[in-house]
């Protein structure tokens, strides 16, 4: 007796043919940059192994009454292993910020597939070599600082790869808050690679960073054999980016029809004006291939230097946390080390559902650029509540950790999803999707300087005491939300616009009725 077909692939069948494609793209998608920042992760879990705490550990067992440091991992045994751990960050950070300007560049002549996935596969190699370096006993400073700066450069391929991917499958109608949802690969990387490097830090901390290489190496082969780029490679229907109505300078607006409820044999959804059963049966013509788009062409682009800037101020605040976070929790909240980094993935947590609600909320009132500014409003006086009230008992750490993880990043989440997204199809494109890798590189790369910054201006600055950290977290954000300003007024403008002309219709309308008495 043969057995009934199996659930899931029931399922699939029922699936249309576009939404199949569609999901395979964002599981690829999400599994690829999950497994970016999984690789990125190992570097702070590590840190506490290369200096730790010999005193601890007993007697040294070398006899050498005057080195406190025996259990250390030379060159960082010396008292200056901060300004080492430091140039350590700030390697991987710099080389990404500026590797970022030229990413996209590429990632606009390459072909997305090879690039992403060539890229992974030279990021899992980097990642294991500095692990390497364990079991290779290698204690020269170079070594690590050469690793880390190639490992910077090669990691800029991901993310304007898998916006661009997304951004080709995906229209403006759910966008917002598929983006939302699928953005949380960068806190469950974050999470996962914790808990991986955790796994071997105290054993064999070389495996620690070649576990999570031999990952994105493997995910990096499986993205290549198995990922899209555009839909009209597979014959599906490509996504509507803009209607006629579209005036938004950020390029957001609600009033399109969504593309996704759309079925795939439906003429304005092709790119002939045909059906998509028609193109099959029919010879294609070779379309002329649209040239990339410069760099200050992308520049131009309504919106893009707005939400550039209010990125870098905004990826400031969220990596200051990414690098400091675990050390504030021990030395203010007297915590240990283990269950500081328990309580810092809370912040990623708050991540994941600050992302979704700012991308459910900007799809429903069509305005991404205000959703950011009123969280970013409300996250400055939660940072300095968090910094005075948030260390009472462990209940209050974990409720502000969450609200304070999900209004720091809801924002960023927001700009390098769908806002990147939106403004690589601009109407002022004409829809040329050559902009989108562009457009996605220039705006992580200016968050990337930020990025940088926080955790270098945090050590600077910590010396002088963690309130000095947190005002400073602060005027970030006030800054973030100000170089917004203009792209809320716009939105604002748009919505007061068709509410003031349904007033005027509405007392035309009762006009008309009272003279009809």
């Amino acid at each position: 007796m043969r057995a009934a077909l199996a659930p899931g692939v029931r399922l699939l069948r029922a699936l249309p043919r576009d939404s199949r494609y569609r999901g395979l793209t964002l599981v690829l998608t999400f599994l690829s940059y999950t497994s970016y920042h999984l690789s990125r992760k190992p570097i702070s879990i590590v840190k506490s192994q290369l200096h730790p705490n010999c005193s601890a550990l007993g007697p040294n067992p070398h006899n050498d009454s005057n080195n406190t440091n025996w259990c250390s991992w030379a060159p960082f045994d010396g008292d200056n292993y901060k300004e080492l751990f430091g140039a350590l960050d700030n390697a991987f950070l710099v080389a990404y910020a500026i590797g970022m300007f030229i990413s996209g560049i590429f990632g606009e002549r390459l072909p997305l597939r090879y690039y992403l996935s060539g890229g992974m596969v030279l990021s899992g190699l980097f990642t294991a070599l500095f692990g390497l370096g364990y079991f290779w006993d290698i204690h020269v400073l170079w070594y690590f600082i050469v690793v880390q700066v190639c490992n910077g450069l090669v990691q800029t391929t991901g993310w304007p790869a898998v916006v661009a991917c997304v951004g080709n499958w995906f229209g403006k109608g759910k966008r917002g808050l598929i983006m939302g949802i699928w953005n949380s690969h960068t806190s469950v990387g974050n999470i996962l690679g914790s808990l991986i490097a955790g796994a071997w830090v105290s054993s064999a901390w070389g495996l620690s960073f070649v576990v999570p290489g031999i990952i994105i190496f493997a995910v990096g082969i499986i993205c290549f054999f198995f990922l899209v780029e555009y839909p009209e490679d597979v014959d599906c229907s490509p996504p509507l980016h803009h209607t006629a109505s579209d005036d938004d300078p950020g390029g957001v607006t609600t009033s399109e029809k969504d593309p996704e409820a759309v079925t795939s044999n439906e003429g304005p959804l092709s790119l002939s004006g045909q059906s998509t059963v028609d193109h099959s049966n029919s010879p294609k013509e070779p379309a002329e291939e649209p040239e990339a788009i410069s760099f200050l062409g992308a520049l131009r682009i309504p919106g893009v230097v707005e939400f550039s800037l209010c990125l870098l101020f905004a990826k400031l605040v969220s990596y200051t946390f990414l690098y400091w976070l675990p050390l504030y929790i021990v030395n203010v909240a007297h915590f240990g080390a283990k269950e500081a980094g328990d309580l810092s993935t809370l912040f990623d947590v708050g991540g994941i559902l600050g992302g979704i609600f700012a991308g459910l909320i900007s799809d429903y009132t069509g305005g991404r650029a205000t959703t950011c500014c009123v969280m970013l409003v409300v996250a400055a006086p939660m940072l300095f509540l968090y910094n005075h009230v948030g260390q009472n008992g462990i209940g209050t750490s974990i409720a502000m950790l969450i609200i304070c993880g999900a209004l720091v990043n809801g924002p960023y989440a927001l700009i390098t999803t769908a806002v990147s997204a939106d403004l690589g199809t601009h109407e002022s494109l004409k829809g040329n999707a050559k902009a989108l890798s562009t457009v996605t590189a220039i705006i992580d790369g200016t968050g990337s300087v930020g990025a940088a910054l926080g955790p270098l201006l945090a050590g600077l600055i910590s010396p002088t005491g963690w309130n000095n950290v947190f005002y400073m977290l602060i005027a970030a954000d006030v800054l973030a939300c100000l170089l917004l300003a203009r792209v809320v007024v716009k939105e604002a403008r748009g919505w007061c616009g068709p509410m003031a002309r349904q007033r005027g219709s509405s007392v035309q309308l009762t006009e008309s009725v009272m003279d009809g008495k």
